[in-house]
């Protein structure tokens, strides 16, 4: 079970001038601990303080930096069923969806532990024209500085996990602003954080108000900004960044294609994890199914017999598959989106009854494609059918959205895996699988209002890391 009270952390050490934010069980609704709220004087003690720690954190070998995320892959192996259950509670999340979440913050931490010792540079060749002769040139990656970061409520330990890891690994302090309605996972990282000899001022984890962080965008002391939430949100946060690099991992509507070739049980089998494992509140979730016109009416009528099978009910319990969204605001919003839908010549193939914060899940076709339910992001166990006749128009309507995160495609066709990879508009193309797929050491990230660079261990560590060019001349 969670505490009562949950301090946060400044300069590597938890505080508790108050216990303001509540949070909730988000299945019961009924609060379930308090946590202690960062205001202004506490968010600049944060910010100051990683900048102390700067020159430090620097100077921790490669090595005693993968101890440090060593330690914390330990201690998160020792408290994992703590860690689910927490998020259990907090994200109102499946519990088996949880504990895959706690496996992948190990697993973070794990491929962080390994890159660690392994940022390296390179050796230039100068000597380009007669007038470089005798120059040499090496580039090594420094750390860019103190960092800013800001996790969602959706992934709360995985998704700080992919801000925090990195920063471990090449010595950059930082201040988190969890999510505030699901603060628990990144404060319990804090809580093993402070276990370790991080210098003081490496990390500070401050729950706040959205307009008590304005100092995590603008203060021009922290380097890099690295965001993960919703498009209007992050964009703004850009536009008031300054001078600082941009991290933004958006949102999406993520599309599949089930092309005529495709081994139906196993595409229907991933399609129903896609699209509503989780609630469905994932950024990558399947939302747009599109299939070809020869397969459709088998894929539709097996898929929405295979969503009447799923279990909806307390996630704490092991059959359950569908549990509540993050808010009865949330589920109410979604709600209406498909009622428009069906209102606007949709039909509800399955589905589409809301209990408080519970929603089924939805599978709906025939839906005009200017409704929110196809042009918006969903974020909740909804998806919409359509049909296709040729291959280029399936990837084309793929693209017709303002998102480009990632795609999934069920073919077992060479040249067509080809033709969607140099076409598709998104950042990841994922063959043979749902676009919600995955793991924590690739590129993932996305294009249009999807955002900006890219997070995975390696990637992020680029961002997080400037290049630093030692030039030698040998006199001739």
């Amino acid at each position: 079970m969670l505490k009562p009270n949950y301090p946060f952390y400044i300069a590597n050490k938890p505080e508790s001038p108050n216990f303001d934010l509540e949070v909730t069980d988000k299945y019961t609704g009924k609060v379930a601990t308090r946590v202690a709220m960062a205001r202004t004087p506490e968010i600049e003690r944060g910010i100051a303080a990683a900048v102390d720690a700067a020159e430090p954190m620097a100077k921790i070998a490669p090595y005693e930096r993968q101890a440090i995320l060593y330690h914390c892959v330990k201690r998160f192996q020792e408290r994992f069923e703590e860690m689910s259950l927490a998020l259990c509670i907090e994200a109102g999340k499946p519990i088996k969806d949880a504990r895959g979440e706690v496996s992948r913050l190990i697993d973070t931490f794990r491929i962080a532990a390994e890159e660690s010792v392994r940022i390296n540079g390179e050796v230039l060749n100068l000597e380009v024209s007669a007038r470089a002769k005798g120059y040499r040139g090496m580039v090594k990656r420094v750390p860019i500085g103190p960092c800013s970061f800001i996790s969602p409520f959706n992934f709360p330990l995985n998704l700080a996990a992919h801000k925090v890891a990195p920063a471990l690994a090449v010595g950059c302090p930082f201040v988190l602003k969890p999510a505030s309605r699901t603060p628990i996972g990144a404060l319990m990282i804090g809580e093993i954080l402070a276990e370790t000899e991080l210098p003081p001022g490496a990390f500070s984890i401050l729950p706040c108000h959205r307009d008590g962080a304005d100092l995590f965008t603008t203060d021009d002391r922290l380097k890099l900004l690295s965001f993960t939430g919703s498009p209007s949100v992050g964009w703004d946060l850009k536009a008031r960044c300054g001078r600082k690099k941009v991290v933004l991992e958006l949102g999406g509507n993520a599309a599949c294609i089930v092309d005529e070739d495709a081994n139906l049980d196993d595409a229907i089998a991933r399609l129903i994890i896609g699209a509503f494992y989780q609630s469905g509140q994932s950024c990558i979730g399947v939302q747009r199914i599109v299939i070809h016109e020869k397969i459709y009416d088998e894929v539709r009528d097996r898929l929405v017999a295979a969503t009447k099978k799923l279990i909806m009910g307390d996630p704490k319990d092991e059959k359950t598959f569908i549990g509540p969204m993050i808010s009865e605001s949330e589920a109410k919003r979604l709600d209406e989106w498909v009622q428009e839908a069906i209102a606007g010549g949709g039909t509800l193939l399955c589905g589409g009854k809301r209990v408080g914060a519970m929603l089924e899940a939805t599978l709906l076709e025939n839906v005009p494609k200017q409704q929110k339910i196809c042009t918006e992001e969903a974020f909740g166990p909804v998806a919409v059918l359509s049909k296709f006749t040729s291959y280029s128009e399936a990837l084309k309507e793929v693209n017709d959205s303002m998102f480009g995160l990632q795609a999934g495609i069920f073919t077992r066709d060479w040249y067509k895996i080809q033709e969607a990879w140099d076409t598709l508009e998104v950042g990841g193309v994922v063959i043979g699988d749902v676009p919600s797929w995955r793991v924590d050491n690739m590129p993932y990230g996305g294009v249009k209002d999807s955002g900006i660079g890219r997070e995975g261990i390696r990637y992020a560590i680029e961002d997080m890391t400037e290049l630093r060019l030692l030039v030698i001349r040998t006199p001739q």
